[in-house]
């Protein structure tokens, strides 16, 4: 198997050569961090979407969603925090002339030290049987010196974020022995605040223009939607409102793919609760969005949750659910509780009431807010670094397969006629026409069955249906699996029942 540097490597080479993901405008070189999503990428992430807004709002009767526009008024903004505070500590290396986030090189030290107690504590393993891992860490001299190490530095970096000491960021980088990647030197910049926002002009003549931002988050749309949804939608606390959208940020250090880009989607959905309520409601919804993962039938130990070191301003609580991807464990969905804040700020700013009656307790106050918010791009990325494997078959021949789960396939069946000729080509024809009003089907009648075969592997088709000589005779054809390559004879009649999803 290939190290996680390679491994990843090849999951981007196999997103483009297979239809997944194109660098956007790569004739013209492209575009940093900007990715477009090629045929089969499309239909992918469209499953997750549908996927995610039927477990969200299709099976609760609580959650309704809503598609708010891109440009919002300024003061939302300026009432949510992201014109005054929306920044990253940024610092620049005078050698390189490359700009880092301050916090991410000094958490990228302390995942270096991770590592290092990962290789002690796997090196025992070969040589200890049985292993004691808890003990091993409370004893070798090593483990315990990187782990203070660790604990002090994460301490330090918390606090260092909470006062906004920038001064303190780059004094913790020098103490650190922090290196640029690129140079190598530790010349560094002082560490400053650069906002991430876009900023664009709204109107018809530049002088009289307006600045308007595109919008870093979805969730703002929702929470300036909150009295027109409750009152037309007659929505009972507690209740959601759901939003799938794109979202923009100025992202100095985007990096690894997909997963930190500058153009983004999100699906996130703010659950509205009495106040008293929210911390309740923030550990159902920690289990709820794990099962949703966990139901995909990834392993369980792919995920993880992560508590904040730092809570935001507004929150008193928050947690990610981590997924390890081939760089590590990273935040794949965030679980915040948000407090009052933001729909205050929005009724302070606006000098419009966004309070609910709760005929229950007969008083009027304004809700609190618990979010789920999940990168699309990140799922996506996930679902797809899961699903690459590259394996060896009895016959000692190579293929790649990408096992995807079959609900979030692009292509549900291939039906692949034998050969172009004697009537095979029009037969299976007719068997695509039964099956694409049902799913997403793909007809392949190029090269040998064989290879066939492994390009549908390759797509992550869970299903290939050969049609051959006697097809035409009794009106059964092959059907084969993607994972196990097990193939069985099936009645065309029997299909869909054979077929699910």
């Amino acid at each position: 198997m290939a190290n996680p540097e390679d491994l990843f490597k090849q999951i981007i080479a196999h997103a483009k050569e297979y239809g997944y993901v194109f660098p956007s405008s790569e004739i013209y070189d492209g575009l940093s961090a900007v990715y477009d999503y090629a045929q089969y990428g499309v239909e992918l992430k469209n499953n997750i979407k549908q996927y995610w807004w039927k477990a969200m709002v299709q099976m609760h009767d609580h959650i309704v969603g809503i598609d708010s526009a891109i440009f919002m008024h300024p003061t939302v903004w300026k009432a949510s925090g992201h014109v005054d505070a929306f920044n990253d500590p940024m610092i620049d290396n005078k050698d390189s002339k490359k700009r880092y986030r301050a916090d991410i090189l000094i958490e990228e030290y302390i995942a270096k030290l991770e590592d290092r107690i990962n290789k002690e504590i796997a090196k025992a393993k070969k040589r200890f049987n049985p292993f004691d891992e808890k003990m091993f860490r409370e004893t070798n001299p090593n483990v315990l010196r990187n782990q203070q190490k660790i604990d002090e530095v994460t301490t330090r970096l918390a606090d260092l974020m909470n006062s906004s000491d920038m001064a303190g960021l780059k004094q913790l980088i020098e103490e650190l022995e922090i290196a640029c990647p690129v140079s190598g030197s530790r010349n560094w910049t002082d560490v400053r605040q650069f906002n991430l926002m876009f900023a664009t002009q709204m109107g018809s003549v530049s002088e009289g223009a307006d600045t308007v931002y595109l919008r870093p988050e979805t969730a703002q749309g929702i929470f300036v939607n909150f009295l027109n949804v409750y009152k037309t939608g007659r929505m009972k606390v507690p209740f959601g409102i759901a939003q799938i959208g794109k979202a923009f940020r100025n992202e100095i250090v985007a990096r690894q793919f997909i997963f930190r880009m500058r153009e983004f989607e999100q699906m996130e959905m703010q659950f509205f609760v009495r106040p008293g309520e929210e911390l309740t409601w923030f550990e159902y919804w920690k289990e709820e969005r794990m099962k949703w993962h966990q139901n995909l039938g990834i392993p369980a130990e792919k995920f993880r949750f992560h508590d904040h070191d730092k809570l935001a301003h507004y929150a008193n609580a928050a947690t990610d659910i981590e997924f390890e991807f081939p760089f590590g464990f990273k935040e794949l969905e965030g679980i915040h509780s948000r407090t009052d804040f933001d729909l205050a700020q929005h009724e302070k700013f606006s000098g419009k009431k966004l309070r609910y009656f709760d005929p229950e307790t007969n008083e009027s106050y304004v809700p609190y807010v618990v979010e789920t918010s999940i990168g699309l791009d990140r799922m996506f990325l996930a679902i797809l670094s899961h699903a690459y494997k590259e394996e060896t078959l009895q016959d000692g021949s190579q293929r790649v397969v990408l096992s995807l789960p079959p609900i979030l396939a692009p292509v549900k069946v291939a039906i692949l006629p034998l050969v172009r000729k004697d009537g095979l080509p029009e037969k299976a024809r007719e068997i695509q026409d039964l099956l694409k009003q049902h799913m997403m089907c793909q007809y392949d009648e190029k090269d040998a069955i064989g290879r066939r075969y492994r390009r549908q592997d390759a797509i992550g088709t869970p299903y290939c249906i050969t049609v051959d000589n006697q097809t035409l005779e009794d009106q059964t054809v092959t059907v084969r699996e993607r994972d196990s390559m097990e193939q069985i004879r099936v009645p065309i009649e029997q299909l869909l029942q054979t077929i699910k999803f």
